[in-house]
């Protein structure tokens, strides 16, 4: 056990250290890595929202995504698969990043705003730990999105090439993309030190499998706590980095965080939501970009899921900002809570039907 501890501890303290150096090096306050918030920038960067001030093509994405590909085709790992209810996939993912751009933030970047000094962090916490402990429920009551078959090498392929031709764009800078000149959107490390500790990160979660809501999930129902320790790990080496590398920046408090805010209320839903999505999708952002590296084309559905929330969610205004929430993300809120529930039932009310029918006639 102390041995799994010695290896999982160090793996997310460097994602931790990786996430602080990033912030010293142009990356926005708090948000060394955001998964949510980069696929979000990425969308914005390819036109299809158009909120000015995040809007880039961030090069950690593609090195998470070719960091787990290149490592699981050496580990022979990569096993293109998927077929797993894709409609389904689909709409979790796009409420995943209703929930995200709500509370302002992935499951990852909760843990690096607490370890910065940002309490409004914790209410967070607690809302995706609950929505975790709603989605244990449904999966005891066997809710499943079903089993995912073999697919062809090229269909595996498919998420690494899209990585390359994010980076292409990025490299070359045609005019149809757009870049932010001012705010989060502007603020950013540069492109090779992004794109090297994406690729590190990619090559450590994938070994690893470390996933935030696979931390919680398996703790809470199988008292196994090993992912859990990696997530201490974050924590830990991030606040230090911190301490380290930008004093400056570490506030202790709710107040004056950066790009966040305090309306509790909304950060303990929009968490629940993202909680409650990610265990049914079997991962939380990061781990789904990871997945999509080893040939997933579940995961790969679910972060065009992602991406097209974070579109809706800018051009209707959905997403919070340091001013608040809007009404229309509240309703955003509750409408996915609702529907991800009403999904969840659906699904295991005709699981039941069926076991239930199949009975009927061997009888």
């Amino acid at each position: 056990m102390w041995e799994d501890k010695l290896k999982i501890i160090p793996s997310g303290g460097l994602v931790g250290i990786l996430s602080t150096l990033l912030v010293k090096l142009g990356n926005p306050v708090n948000m060394g890595i955001c998964v949510a918030c980069f696929y979000r920038d990425i969308a914005g960067a390819l036109g299809l929202h158009r909120a000015d001030v995040v809007q880039y093509l961030r090069p950690e994405v593609p090195g998470f995504i070719l960091g787990a590909f290149i490592i699981s085709k050496i580990n022979g790992e990569f096993k293109p698969r998927g077929g797993s209810s894709p409609i389904l996939r689909f709409v979790l993912g796009f409420f995943l990043m209703i929930g995200a751009l709500v509370f302002l933030g992935c499951p990852l970047r909760m843990i690096l705003r607490l370890a910065n000094g940002d309490l409004n962090a914790l209410t967070g916490l607690f809302g995706y730990s609950f929505g975790i402990v709603v989605a244990i429920k449904l999966l005891k009551q066997g809710f499943t999105l079903g089993k995912s078959n073999k697919h062809t090498k090229f269909e595996g392929y498919i998420m690494p090439l899209f990585s390359v031709a994010i980076l292409a764009l990025l490299i070359i800078a045609p005019s149809f993309i757009f870049f932010s000149e001012n705010g989060p959107g502007s603020m950013k490390a540069p492109l090779f030190i992004s794109l090297g500790a994406g690729l590190l990160v990619g090559i450590i979660l994938q070994r690893t499998r470390l996933c935030t809501a696979g931390g919680i999930r398996d703790a809470i129902l199988i008292k196994d706590f090993h992912f859990l320790w990696g997530l201490v790990g974050i924590l830990v080496f991030s606040l230090i980095g911190n301490l380290i590398f930008s004093p400056e920046t570490f506030k202790l408090g709710f107040e004056g965080q950066p790009i966040a805010h305090n309306d509790h209320l909304w950060n303990f839903l929009g968490m629940t939501l993202v909680g409650i999505c990610a265990v049914l999708l079997g991962g939380c952002p990061i781990r789904q970009s990871i997945l999509a590296g080893e040939g997933d084309s579940d995961a790969a559905i679910t972060i065009l899921g992602l991406m097209t929330g974070a579109a809706f969610a800018h051009n209707f205004g959905l997403a919070s900002s340091p001013n608040g929430v809007t009404s229309n993300g509240k309703f955003a809120v509750i409408i996915g809570i609702i529907t991800v529930l009403s999904i969840s039932y659906s699904v295991i009310r005709g699981l039941k039907s069926t076991k239930q029918g199949g009975v009927k006639v061997e009888a």
